[in-house]
């Protein structure tokens, strides 16, 4: 039993519980509560009753629908109910005016009510992982909404009214079914995270990256992709770029603009080049483009002198040029699987690399120097 002098938050977390007891609806100051966990098919329609309740943990339950009296939760700022088996939007949910965080992520939902459009707070909406295919036009003129998960469900399209997002900072569309993508997303000028992964994309728009200038991650993997648009070069503060499982034969020039970029990831596609401009990419540290048809690297790769990182197994290179002696940060350095019959002395100069893997390449024989790297500790895989 629970005393009416309990805290405003009670944690229940992984209890097993498969009820909820009655006990709790005496703790009308309850703020916050937190049934994490646990075995629960259903809630008590007293639960309206806890009506200062500013935060309400559903999470990894049973559920298949919640309480009626959800809407008397008129201080509600946040609704957590990932990881149940709704099938239904409960739309007593849009009956709550505080509310900013809505979480329903990995449910069995197929659609949302018109009346979402109501929660003129809300902030944090997740609805990922459910079975919907569209959504209800009221979804675009919620202005406040800075996070958006939709990841793992069944879109094919999106409209163009999603620009009207324009305070997302976060949006995921990873693992749909899109073909295509409207120009409007170039208009979301605050977002800093956009996943695009596991689609069927085969083009993007040529304006899509032209004004998202705090983008720090942009995830574009496991797509049909054959080129990428110039206005990527656009991406003034991206950190992260991953391009991989798509069918890009190149890269364009103004890669070289993202003077802030750390990690490149472009491996598995059918890069046959790589454009000069990269040297520009002074702050890289990882480049990973193992699995495509590289025959031979610019020159200018030699100028990324935070590289520590690089990747360039299984392509078909022939030689490499001399200014990769020049990576004075490289620690790792995977050749492994190309066409090399022969290896430029440079490389035995790189003074920090911890790893240097040449397996499964016909050297005409092995440079002296491999072992002078070995004595300073560099292990060297042959």
């Amino acid at each position: 039993m629970l005393g009416n002098d309990a805290p405003a938050t009670l944690s229940l977390r992984y209890q097993a519980l498969t009820s909820l007891h009655d006990s709790v609806a005496r703790l009308t100051g309850l703020q916050c509560l937190d049934l994490t966990g646990n075995r629960l098919a259903e809630l008590p329609e007293w639960l309206g009753n806890l009506t200062r309740l500013k935060k309400l943990y559903l999470d990894g339950n049973q559920l298949t629908a919640l309480p009626a009296s959800l809407d008397k939760l008129i201080h509600l700022e946040e609704l957590h109910a990932d990881a149940n088996l709704l099938a239904a939007f409960p739309e007593q949910i849009c009956q709550l005016p505080r509310l900013r965080t809505l979480r329903l992520y990995g449910n069995q939902l197929t659609s949302l009510p018109e009346s979402i459009g109501q929660l003129k707070q809300l902030r944090d909406l997740s609805v990922g992982k459910n079975w919907l295919a569209s959504l209800p036009e009221a979804l675009w003129q919620l202005h406040n909404l800075e996070v958006l998960n939709l990841a793992e469900n069944k879109f094919s399209a999106l409209p163009e009214s999603i620009g009207n997002l324009t305070r997302l900072q976060m949006l995921d569309l990873g693992h749909n079914e899109l073909t295509a993508l409207p120009e409007a997303p170039g208009k979301l000028t605050k977002l800093t995270f956009l996943y695009l992964s596991n689609n069927r994309l085969t083009t993007l728009p040529a304006s899509l990256f032209e004004h998202m200038r705090n983008l720090a991650y942009l995830n574009i993997t496991d797509n049909q992709l054959t080129a990428l648009p110039e206005s990527i070069g656009n991406l003034a503060s991206l950190k992260e770029l991953r391009l991989y499982n798509n069918r890009l034969s190149a890269l364009p020039d103004s890669l070289g603009n993202l003077a802030n970029l750390l990690e490149l990831h472009a491996m598995n596609n059918a890069l046959a080049s790589l454009p000069e401009s990269i040297g520009n990419l002074k702050h890289l540290k990882e480049l990973h483009l193992s699995n495509n048809r590289l025959t031979a690297l610019p020159e200018s790769i030699g100028e990324l002198s935070n590289l520590t990182h690089l990747d360039l197994r299984n392509n078909y290179l022939l030689a490499l040029p001399t200014s990769l002696g020049n990576l004075a940060r490289l620690t790792y350095l995977d050749l492994r699987a190309n066409r090399l019959a022969s290896l430029p002395a440079s490389i035995g100069n790189l003074p920090n690399v911890e790893k240097l893997d040449l397996r499964w390449l016909k050297l005409y024989s092995l440079p002296v120097w491999i072992q002078e790297l070995e004595e300073r500790g560099c292990v060297v895989f042959v």
